[in-house]
């Protein structure tokens, strides 16, 4: 996964694979989302970004597996 802030224009593009986009779907007004010819999620663009998306500050935390 590859997160591109563009300050310029207050853009964020996820990219979640290096697969090749063939539809691009309106989610919102200011989302955005790319799907390849399965359907599947190629990246997700955000406009407004750190207005609309909370991106002034960005946390990762993977979450594993709870045991019983």
């Amino acid at each position: 996964m590859t997160i591109r802030y563009f300050a310029d224009t207050d853009t964020a593009l996820i990219d979640f694979t290096d697969g090749t986009a063939s539809e691009t779907k309106e989610i919102s007004e200011n989302i955005y989302i790319d799907v390849d010819e399965h359907g599947n999620l190629v990246s997700m663009t955000i406009e407004h970004a750190k207005e609309t998306g909370g991106l002034q500050e960005l946390i990762y935390r993977e979450v594993g597996r709870e045991t019983a």
